[in-house]
């Protein structure tokens, strides 16, 4: 078989099943089996394949027919157009955070501050924010371990050791210095709505990063609560949140002396995101 064989039986496998992305998951998960990046394998078409990688390929064809998601068969994921590790201990990052990013490096260009990354996961968020913040510095906290081991691999390969730091600890801990901001990506969805949510998402990303308690808040209002402790004042809190939040978070934040400065929209037009400024009590 060559490549064009192989890209078409992917592609009529996940087809069957209802993959709506068959065909370009079909060729990414062959430039993982050959090793190649995915421009070179569509240009050489009439390769022949080897049948060690056609029993590979299968394999992960198979996993993603069960709804795997590809970032995790990969065990990578392209954000901020760099390249991070994810694994089923971490969440998977989406483009609608990138939005949130763009308007911190925005913001904060050309300052000297120190970063707090609430629930880090992959590190992702961190490690772009300081990638293009050259004079800041940053800790990542996360109550995964399993997270952090990938989060310091993320670390290793965007060669910022010298900026961040990954720890294990919880936002129940005592924090021995103040920062200027405070992100967090925190679990927003209510632990009835698990169920809804598409396979890929319910079924193999962890739980632990998707369910907000009963009515989605209970992290989100435990990270501003937090915050006017370990914020100092006129510092900056960038918060992600579901869908048909706003009211409520922007109500909690203006309860504890935080004054809302930009929304973000995604793609559709839907707030995800906030960043607030803590004007102290």
């Amino acid at each position: 078989m060559n490549t064009l064989d192989l890209i078409n039986y992917g592609t009529k496998k996940l087809k069957q099943k209802k993959i709506t992305s068959y065909r370009l998951d079909s060729e990414l998960l062959l430039s993982k089996v050959l090793n190649k990046n995915r421009e070179e394998i569509l240009i050489n078409l009439d390769q022949e394949i080897s049948e060690k990688y056609l029993v590979i390929y299968k394999k992960l064809i198979f996993r993603r027919s069960q709804n795997e998601p590809v970032a995790y068969i990969l065990r990578e994921k392209e954000f901020w157009s760099k390249l991070f590790f994810v694994g089923y201990d971490t969440l998977i990052p989406r483009p609608e955070t990138e939005l949130m990013v763009e308007k911190l490096v925005r913001i904060f260009s050309e300052k000297n501050i120190s970063i707090l990354d609430i629930g880090t996961g992959s590190g992702c968020i961190l490690i772009s924010l300081l990638s293009e913040l050259k004079n800041s510095r940053g800790v990542g906290i996360d109550i995964s371990k399993k997270a952090l081991i990938i989060a310091r691999k993320n670390l290793e390969k965007h060669k910022l050791k010298n900026k961040i730091k990954f720890i294990n600890k919880s936002l129940d801990s005592k924090f021995h210095q103040k920062f200027d901001l405070i992100v967090s990506n925190p679990p927003y969805i209510k632990s009835h709505e698990i169920k809804k949510l598409a396979e890929d998402i319910k079924k193999y990303e962890p739980r632990i990063a998707l369910d907000g308690g009963n009515d989605g808040l209970d992290l989100i209002k435990k990270v501003i609560y937090k915050a006017k402790y370990i914020l100092k004042v006129k510092g900056m809190l960038a918060l992600e949140i579901g869908n048909e939040q706003f009211k409520k978070v922007s109500e909690i934040l203006l309860k504890n002396n935080f004054k809302i400065e930009h929304i973000i929209k995604d793609y559709k037009n839907n707030i995800r995101s906030i960043i607030s400024i803590y004007i102290g009590k």
